[in-house]
């Protein structure tokens, strides 16, 4: 496959790390970028909290970027047109390489206050919007979009993602990345891969990034395969699961498919994230956010449900090291990540 370019960034493979909130912040990103993703994305943040954030060690966390993650993304959402130029200008001033546009996620308090995947239901908004985010950073920073196929699946909806598809690009985004769902499925419900080969058809030269169902390397590659898309975005199945970016590079690159990491290679990784995250948020943080990344983590263990429930009690560094102590000291062939799939409600992908 061809390298994925953003504007006048060029990534390395057509492999990405989707904005991930509650997830994706630069602890994960890291991880996901030694492991083979090529360009990753912050959370996605309120244009309102980044325009005002404080000096707190929690809200500059959100914010931070590390050195080995270049190029690296922001993602924006907010309601008003007038409070995106600002917030994009500060993500370029703390170093972001890309400003991403959130239209996709479908989170019903997101909705109801007429952010996200509402903004898909006013084309004149969400316009705005991205010509506002446009005119807002140097012409070296490419903007792009994050969108889902529609709120639902009416006429009045799919004219709607014309509209924006399309006057977004003229407006100089450089890439939209598109959900196969629509608003209303939220994650029910197989992901439409013909819906997205109908875009990228459309598109033409246009870079697409697909999104949606992409649990395994094979989906990955299947979508790419399948849609004529430009690149992919993996969302949940990147939870806990980093290596899923170097297998599917292996599939693209005409490699075997590598085998699930060994135990003692899922420790290395863990200690790591762990490091990471402590650096980032300090021990008392870390051992609350980190938890929801263990039990993920513990997929690809042969004792998983084990594992997953040692790892729910973790608090701080000494609780972290006894569970891998415990269950990571002998090295043993891990499970496959995706065979466990969880739909938890989240705005990713």
């Amino acid at each position: 496959m061809p390298p994925l370019s953003l504007g006048g960034l060029t990534l390395a493979a057509p492999v990405v790390q989707a904005a991930l909130s509650g997830y994706s912040d630069r602890a994960m990103r890291v991880v996901a970028r030694r492991h083979g993703a090529a360009y990753a994305l912050g959370e996605v943040l309120l244009d309102q909290f980044v325009a005002t954030v404080g000096t707190n060690r929690r809200n500059l966390a959100r914010l931070a970027v590390a050195d080995e993650e270049h190029p690296v993304g922001g993602q924006l959402m907010g309601a008003n047109p007038d409070d995106f130029p600002p917030a994009a200008a500060r993500l370029v001033t703390e170093g972001y390489d890309v400003i991403d546009v959130n239209f996709g996620c479908p989170v019903k308090k997101v909705l109801g206050r007429c952010r996200g995947g509402y903004l898909l239901g006013v084309p004149e908004t969400a316009l705005d919007i991205v010509a506002k985010v446009r005119d807002a950073v140097p012409l070296r920073v490419p903007v792009t979009l994050k969108m889902r196929r529609g709120i639902d699946d009416s006429a009045e909806s799919r004219d709607h993602f014309w509209t924006i598809f399309d006057g977004a690009f003229a407006r100089g985004v450089a890439a939209i990345t598109v959900h196969g769902r629509t608003v209303k499925q939220k994650y029910v419900g197989p992901s439409d891969w013909d819906f997205l080969a109908a875009v990228k058809r459309h598109a033409g030269t246009r870079v697409v990034i697909g999104s949606g169902d992409l649990f395994s390397p094979q989906a990955c590659v299947a979508m790419l395969e399948r849609t004529g898309v430009d690149g992919v975005s993996v969302a949940r199945g990147a939870i806990g699961n980093p290596w899923i970016f170097t297998q599917t590079r292996a599939l693209l690159a005409g490699r075997p498919l590598p085998p699930p990491p060994t135990v003692h290679e899922q420790r290395d990784v863990l200690r790591a994230h762990w490091a990471l995250a402590v650096e980032l948020h300090g021990e008392d943080v870390a051992g609350r956010s980190m938890r929801k990344f263990a039990i993920k983590y513990a997929r690809v263990h042969p004792e998983y449900l084990a594992v997953r429930d040692a790892f729910i009690g973790v608090k701080v560094n000494a609780d972290w090291q006894a569970v891998l102590d415990r269950f990571y000291a002998a090295d043993a062939p891990g499970r496959d990540a995706a065979s466990d799939v969880d739909e938890t409600e989240s705005c990713a992908e």
